[in-house]
């Protein structure tokens, strides 16, 4: 039964993850009001396209749940992952309306948010790759870099040290740094890594031609990444 409630939870959460964003005002970027030292599109920040990613996560999510409630319910397996999913979507759901009143209030949740995701795809089963690894690696993967993002932007907007460009680099090398230590512990999941670096051409492609010296780090920074992922299923094909 407890598994049975928390399969349906889960889905439930899912939803309104997905919805939220139609009951909430728009968020695209920390305004003037949030920082003392408003961050016109900041360096770390990824071109707009990139956030249409959102989209995948929201409907696989919810396909991943669905299908976990109509055929995993009872699976002991699925149950570990599900708890540190519903953690993160529960926090998930007012995510935005939090990003439009506090920055750092953003940073701290959106650090717990990427927390739960990451634990939930390294408690997922192997099996049921598409409909539960997938889904979440791509959610934590997004959130791994989009924590980032908030972080760089925040420190920047209050003056903390180093300034915009300072803490872009500072937020892609824990980006980056990060991404790669939660790779090594589910090396089978590179749509992980995928969604990172999805967000790290998002950050090229906003840079380019402007500033040649972050575009080329970040550029590096796909390349490691890219790497690992072509290796990893180069291994994986060698000994199938």
């Amino acid at each position: 039964m407890k598994h049975h409630i928390s399969a349906l939870l889960t889905l439930v959460l899912a939803i309104a993850f997905a919805i939220a964003p139609l009951l909430t005002s728009p968020f695209s970027g920390f305004d003037s009001e949030q920082l003392p030292i408003p961050q016109i599109d900041p360096p770390i920040q990824p071109a707009g396209y990139a956030f249409a990613i959102w989209g995948l996560i929201y409907i696989w999510l919810i396909v991943s749940a669905a299908f976990g409630y109509l055929k995993r319910r009872e699976d002991p397996e699925w149950q570990r992952a599900r708890l540190p999913l519903c953690f993160s979507l529960a926090i998930g759901v007012p995510w935005l309306a939090i990003a439009n009143t506090s920055a750092i209030w953003a940073t701290i949740t959106i650090f717990l948010m990427a927390l739960g995701a990451v634990v939930a795809l390294l408690q997922a089963p192997n099996r049921d790759r598409w409909m539960l690894q997938a889904p979440v690696g791509i959610y934590a993967g997004w959130l791994t870099a989009a924590t980032c993002v908030s972080l760089g932007t925040t420190m920047a907007g209050y003056g903390v040290f180093l300034g915009a460009l300072g803490w872009a680099y500072c937020g892609i090398s824990l980006g980056l740094i990060a991404s790669v230590a939660v790779y090594r512990q589910r090396p089978n999941a590179p749509e992980y890594l995928i969604a990172v670096i999805w967000a790290l051409v998002g950050i090229l492609v906003a840079n380019m031609p402007q500033d040649l010296m972050l575009s080329g780090f970040v550029a590096l920074g796909i390349l490691v990444l890219g790497g690992l992922v072509l290796r990893e299923e180069l291994f994986t094909k060698e000994h199938s």
